[in-house]
Formats: C-alpha cells, structure tokens, sequence
C-alpha cells in the first residue's frame, strides 16, 4: 500500500519521479518543476483522479525521485528513464513503419552512401526518413551517376585494395576507384560534401557551381570536362525534382501534425531544411496516460527530438499551444545548442503546409484504426476461444511457449518465447543455455528450463522457492545484483495465463510435475500442443484435444509454437556455428583471439576467409607471414587418396 512520504521531506526543486511496485517494476515515470507539489496532487482522494491515475498509485508500492538543476534537464531525464524501464502507464511512442533513411558513413576513410533502416549507429549522417524507398533508391541512382562515390561494404574495399585491381563497378563508371588510388581523398570528400548538401536541401549553391565550372570548363576548351558537368547538373535537378513541396524562403524547420482519439494518436513530423521537405517521420502513441492536447504534444516533442537524426531546426510548428512552453523550449534550446521557437502558424504557405501534415497524419490513423480494429478483433476472437476450448479461467493474455533445440545432444538450448494480447512481445523473449543433461533427453533439459524460469518468478515476487532456503535482505554497502540484471529480471516477475509446451503428453507431465513442486499448479495453466497432428493435451484428460483446422485458436496455438521452435532453433545454430568456427582456427601456431576476430572482421567471416588466397593472407600487414601461412594451410586440407576406391576424397575439416 502506497503511504505518502512527509512534504518536508520531499524537495521544492525540479526533478523525475517514479512510482515503484512491490516487485520493483517501475510503473509510472513524471518530470515536475516542483516535485513536493507535483506529487501532492497524486495523495488525495482516490475517485478526485483519473481512472488510470487512480489505478497506478493504488498498486504503486512507493515512490521514488531525482533531483536536478532544471526543467530541461527534468525533461531529458524523464525521456530516458522511460526508455530504460517501458513503464506501463506511461504514454509509448513507437514508429508507425521501419522508414528507410539514407545514410552516409561520414567516419569512414572513404565514407559510401546506402539505403537503411534500423537503428542509427555513431558515425554515420542520416538523412530523411522517407516514405517511399523507391524514390529515395531513385533519387541516390541520380546523384551516383555523376557522383560516382563508393557503395561496396569495408570487406569489399579492403579485398581490392589487397589485390590492386577494381570491381566491376569501376569499369562501369559507377564508382571512382578509391580502392586503387584513383581519387584523391579531398576531391573524394567534396563528392561526399556536395552529395549531403544535396540531400540537406542546399541545392541552390550546388547547381551555381555545378554551372559556373560547367561554363568555365567550356570556355577553356575543355569539353569533355565541360559535358561531365552538364551531366552532373542534369541529374542534381533530375534528384531534386523528386521532392514534391517547397517554401517560399531557404528555412529551416519542423512541422508536427497530431490526429487520434482518447486512447491513440498517430503523429507526423515534416523536415524541411532550405525551405524543402527532405523527410518525414510517422509515430503512434498509445495514450496510457491522461493527457491534455497540449501535454501529448509536450511529450511527443521531447521523445522526437531525444535523437534527432535531422537535428533540432531553429523553429518548429505545432497545431497548438504547448502545456509547458518554457520548458519544452529550454529542452529544445539545450538539444540544439542554439535559440528554437515552438509557434503555431496562423496563415500563409506555412498554415497550408502545416494543414498539409496535419491530414497526413488524420489519414495515417484512419488506416492504423482500420486495421487494428480487424486485428484486435480477430485475436479477441481467437484468445476467447482458446479459452472456452482449453477451459482457463480467463483469457490468456500472455502466453509462454517453451521449445528445445541440438544436435544429438550437443548445444543444448531451450527458448521461451511470449506473446501479449495475441502478438508476440519480443523483449520478453529468452534464451537458455541447458547446463545439466549430459545427453540427448528432451524431458530433462525441458524441466530445467522450466524450473530455471519459475523460480526466477517466485523470487522476483519474493515467495519462498522450495527446497531453496530463503535469502536474507541485501544489507546496505553490500554487494546484490546489478540494475541491469535486476532489471532483465524483472520481466520474468510476469506470470504467465497459458504454459504452452511444444511437444505432447510427455512434455505435458513434465510442465506439471515442475508446477507441482514449486507450488504452482493451481496459478499457471498448462498445454501442450504435439506436431504430429497438431493436437493439444491439457491436464485431467487422457484424450487430447482436436482443435478445428479453421479455428483461429488452433491458429495462435501454432503461430507460437513455430516462433518458440524458430526461435529456439536460431540461437541454436548461432551457438554452433561459434564452436565450429572455432574449432577450424584452433591450434593454429601464432593465432590468438584478437588476432582471430580481427581476422574474421577483414575478410568479412569464415566464407571470406576461406576464398582468399595464400597471396591474400600474406599480404595482411599486421598478419606475421607464418601465421598467414598457416591459416590457409588449415583452411585448404590437400586432397588425400582414398582407400578402396578409385578416386580421392578430401579430407573434411569441421566448419
């Protein structure tokens, strides 16, 4: 039961506060300017709030805060500890689509251009992201043609720079051959210069210059350089045509546009730099909290521009008014390192513009709510019905599925894989490495697995496990386990509604005699769905059950236990293919792990390493000679005759 703390000993300062579970989970995370009047509005009478408001604080534990200097470090520290913790009653942002962004890997001695998506990496300058991947592959095609900048992966340019010769793409005229020293680094780097002042939208001082050296190369007489240029220009305006809006003036700025409901909102974000629109960002926001317009709007603000690929723009437009100016602004100021208005337009191209986004984003929650709504219908419906077919007490809101994976008896892995309202929620996901089964026996590693995840559950809820004595309380200045740990913990604090085992009755009787002796039996139901015939066995029936090929419960059934067996069956095969390419490299004279990893990074993993030459690996230079020797003398066995047969066999080296 959450007690509220004594106002003196809460500070009048500006600060984060988080309302804590008894098992530790962080429920709720706020920003206040005074955090001693802030959380006084949380202890009063419980029907005064909100309905979720008043549901948080009645299973917060206590509450928890941080002080600091200002709003705007209030706001950044807000962000990030919702980020670290994904508190359950906090309003969550996530990208309504994986947009492609185009990037440049500026930290790179030869930096290359590509097509991403992702998440952003240090070192690389992102421009966009874009709607439509086809135009923005389109749009860099233009500028290589007469940009020819390299696109070929590290691996690749380091192999031809090895061998002294070029790729095919040379010879086609679509790169300019850094990797034989055909392009000088500072006319290489004004190629990566004019091409990202192209993609930031200075377009104006490119296509000046591009036609003052076209003119000058033909006054000179030097027309084939002359038409290399006209080619160039031809196909910056050819790439800029492709954008389809543009301001009256070269600003720089950000337009939001807001559209949703009480409990979603689909969120819109035009980047215009040098008066173009040069991308666009979509996000939808589950609205867990009680939020006003102004407040969502504070919020969206502060996560949008947490990491900015495009920057911090002088001025952004909003549809209305903020609900805390002054600091959403100083978050602002402080991002950009400079002055940013936050206005909303009242007319002219940039109202028109702003009325642009804002349809942009009502038609982007129109779809969304089309097909969530067919969604959430059809996994309603399946979650119902597996309920009455399988007799649960409720509807499994979260399922586990538990699935074992090796080879014959080696590697031995088990995954545990979760899904949520019908959808699989993989940060909830979990590996486990099978450390007691000496060999091939599916039963056994499935109850360590199973008891392994079971007792981090009675724990993290601090029930006594049996056969465990019970651990006494951490006592201050000593050592307990790490935040991270603790916080990875935390999501097996979560019981599960559906235990669902990938195997059939005898998997079936493990599962229950794992509850049995942990006392569980009665809290966690239990099935088990056999491959053969897709039939599933629950306990108490001898029979199992045959659930309709066309029922959308069967359908869920299969589609989480093929994930838990996909999943299963992946880290599996990264385990052995980690041992294996170990094992060829072992023993090698003068090969140890550093040098190895490094080796397997310059030659792009072990297939790279086993094409290239012995020319190739002596000319390594941080490689000794001997030991360059040596690793292709491993990886190329010479054929060996073959007893009793006419030809040769060559001889096998594990891989």
């Amino acid at each position: 039961m959450l007690s509220r703390p004594p106002a003196s000993s809460i500070p009048d300062s500006p600060g984060s506060y988080q309302f804590v579970d008894g098992s530790g989970r962080v429920l709720y995370v706020g920003k206040a300017k005074s955090l001693r009047q802030r959380l006084a509005s949380y202890f009063v009478d419980p029907h005064l709030l909100a309905p979720r408001t008043a549901q948080m604080v009645a299973q917060a534990d206590h509450v928890e805060w941080v002080v600091v200097a200002n709003e705007a470090e209030a706001l950044l520290l807000e962000h990030n500890l919702i980020q670290q913790h994904q508190p359950r009653y906090n309003v969550r942002l996530k990208d309504d689509k994986s947009y492609p962004w185009l990037a440049v890997t500026v930290g790179d001695q030869w930096p290359r251009p590509a097509v991403v998506r992702g998440r952003k990496r240090a070192g690389v300058r992102y421009f966009g992201p874009y709607p439509n991947v086809g135009a923005i592959r389109g749009t860099l095609d233009l500028l290589l043609r007469s940009y020819p900048l390299r696109t070929c992966s590290d691996a690749k340019l380091h192999r031809h720079e090895r061998l002294g010769r070029p790729c095919l793409l040379f010879h086609i005229e679509r790169c300019c051959g850094p990797c034989i020293g055909q392009v000088g680094h500072d006319d290489y780097q004004a190629m990566v210069d004019d091409v990202m002042g192209f993609l930031a939208g200075r377009t104006a001082p490119l296509e000046q210059a591009l036609e003052a050296d076209m003119t000058a190369a033909a006054a000179a007489l030097e027309f084939e350089r002359a038409a290399r240029l006209r080619d160039r220009l031809e196909a910056v305006r050819a790439a800029d045509a492709v954008r389809q809006m543009e301001l009256e003036h070269p600003e720089d700025l950000d337009v939001v546009g807001i559209a949703g409901d009480d409990l979603e909102a689909a969120v819109q974000v035009f980047h215009v730099r040098a008066g173009k629109v040069i991308g666009r960002l979509g996000l939808l926001v589950d609205k867990v909290e009680d939020l006003t317009s102004g407040e969502l709007l504070d919020r969206v603000l502060v996560d949008v521009y947490a990491d900015a690929a495009n920057g911090v723009p002088p001025l952004v437009l909003v549809p209305e008014a903020l609900a805390d100016p002054e600091g959403t602004t100083a978050y602002l100021r402080d991002r950009r390192g400079g002055p940013v208005v936050v206005r909303v337009p009242r007319r002219g191209v940039k109202r028109a513009l702003a009325e642009t986004v804002e349809r942009n984003a009502h038609d982007a929650f129109v779809r969304h709510r089309l097909s969530r709504m067919a969604d959430h219908n059809s996994r309603a419906r399946a979650l119902e019905a597996l309920q009455a077919a399988l007799g649960l007490p409720q509807a499994p809101l979260r399922i586990e599925c538990y699935d074992m994976s090796h080879l014959q008896g080696t590697d031995y892995v088990g995954s545990m894989v979760v899904f949520e309202d019908g959808l699989a929620k993989k940060q909830d996901y979990r590996h486990f490495r099978v450390t007691t089964v000496p060999g091939n026996d599916d039963y056994a590693a499935m109850e360590e697995v199973l008891t392994r995840r079971l007792t981090s559950l009675l724990a993290d809820e601090h029930r006594d496990v049996p056969g465990v004595a019970p651990a006494g309380p951490v006592e201050a200045g000593s050592d307990g386990p790490s935040s991270r740990r603790r916080e990875a913990r935390r999501r097996f604090a979560y019981p599960p509604q559906l235990l669902l085992l990938d195997g059939g009755l005898g998997q079936l009787h493990v599962g229950m005699r794992v509850l049995d002796r942990l006392g569980l039996r009665e809290e966690v139901p239990i099935a088990a769905l056999a491959k053969s015939f897709e039939e599933v066995y629950v306990p108490g029936r001898p029979e199992p059950l045959r659930l309709p090929r066309q029922s959308e419960a069967l359908y869920l059934l299969q589609q989480v236990r093929d994930e838990a067996h996909r999943f299963a069956v992946t880290y599996h095969r990264t385990l052995r293919g980690k041992r294996m390419t170990a094992s060829v490299l072992d023993g090698v004279p003068g090969l140890g792990q550093r040098r190895r990893t490094r080796l397997l990074e310059q030659f792009g993993g072990m297939s790279g390493l086993r094409n290239a030459s012995r020319e190739e690996l002596l000319a390594v230079s941080w490689l000794p000679s001997s030991v360059g020797a040596a690793v292709h003398a491993r990886l190329h066995v010479p054929l060996a005759p073959a007893s009793g047969t006419n030809g040769a066999v060559r001889a096998k080296v594990e891989a």
